[in-house]
């Protein structure tokens, strides 16, 4: 990852914070992230970013390679879906999948292949795993570093 600034908010319109969760269901920010977002420096939200954008390539790359970069980023034009073109194309698959059913998805359409290990997994199976792996690692980063400096 590079160190560039990457400030625009992750989210996606799906808070489950003001219900009390601690981790956001829709873009996995922590609450207090949500809460203060709109007062926090452009280092401090680049840091948020870069921390899901890891989680987000940790779990995709897996699963998928981009074949052609810019026929996704045209697609994801098309369709009106917010995507941050800063971060790594990989990402941008998590956008997709948040706006549009798997049942109308047409991975190669879109410049994405899935790679062989899960060929025969059902897209629907691989969009809620990838959402329960990011929420995963979202809880044990909050667990290890949020409520763990709290007890000390």
């Amino acid at each position: 990852m590079s160190n560039k600034v990457i400030k625009r908010t992750p989210c996606i319109g799906v808070c489950s914070t003001s219900y009390g969760d601690h981790i956001c269901r829709g873009c996995k920010r922590f609450s207090h992230e949500v809460t203060g977002w709109i007062k926090y420096s452009d280092t401090e939200k680049s840091l948020v970013n870069e921390r899901l954008q890891k989680f987000k390539i940790t779990i995709l790359k897996d699963k998928f390679t981009i074949t052609d970069t810019e026929k996704l980023k045209n697609k994801l034009k098309e369709a009106n879906i917010s995507f941050n073109q800063e971060l790594d194309p990989l990402c941008w698959i998590f956008d997709l999948f948040r706006t549009f059913s798997t049942e109308d998805i047409d991975l190669e359409d879109v410049g994405i292949a899935v790679k062989s290990e899960f060929l025969n997994i059902p897209l629907s199976r691989i969009k809620e795993d990838i959402n329960q792996e990011f929420f995963e690692l979202s809880l044990a980063h909050y667990e290890r570093y949020i409520v763990g400096e709290s007890v000390t």
